[in-house]
């Protein structure tokens, strides 16, 4: 069974095939799909995949998509985790509800994930990306101490790609800064 991941105030569980409806609704939320989906209405067929995906990864590789829950009550505030990247590294992903954003709970759950990619699994470098205009996610991404790596053109879309190492994840976790 996949890992659950505890932070002070989240609590992170690998979405399973129950978690369908709940998937759908963070992948259609407006807020949500806007950057994630491209503001393109997300049929259920392909919350299905993502799920599928997601369960596959958890499989073959130890990592997938987490639904980040609040700790105070075990409320569903949006997702947080891996897929492959096309290059093979993990890419990190993350998304809450707008009705949680501006409070770093998206950096404390991606923190989580980074550890268990990083010291549990060893990966030596995660990726991640986003829209331009997503200064939010770059903002998330530069907190957790992600360099800058280029910018390019990926599904037909402007976007930049952020990359970290272990050795730059550790020196930044062993001195309290990112």
């Amino acid at each position: 069974m996949p890992l659950h991941l505890t932070t002070a105030r989240l609590t992170l569980r690998p979405f399973t095939n129950a978690d369908l409806d709940a998937v759908h609704a963070l992948w259609t939320d407006a807020d949500m799909r806007r950057y994630l989906c491209d503001n393109r209405i997300v049929a259920m067929d392909e919350s299905r995949a993502w799920l599928d995906a997601s369960t596959i990864g958890f499989a073959e590789r130890r990592f997938g998509l987490w639904g980040v829950h609040a700790r105070t009550d075990g409320a569903r505030i949006g997702f947080c985790g891996c897929r492959e990247w096309p290059t093979g590294e993990p890419e990190l992903m993350y998304g809450l509800l707008r009705t949680w954003w501006g409070r770093g709970l998206a950096t404390e759950a991606a923190t989580a994930v980074l550890d268990h990619v990083f010291e549990t699994l060893g990966h030596p470098v995660v990726m991640a990306a986003t829209d331009p205009p997503n200064v939010a996610s770059v903002r998330v991404m530069e907190r957790l101490g992600m360099a800058f790596h280029e910018r390019c053109e990926m599904h037909g879309l402007d976007t930049l790609v952020y990359r970290l190492s272990r050795e730059r994840w550790r020196r930044l976790r062993a001195t309290g800064r990112r």
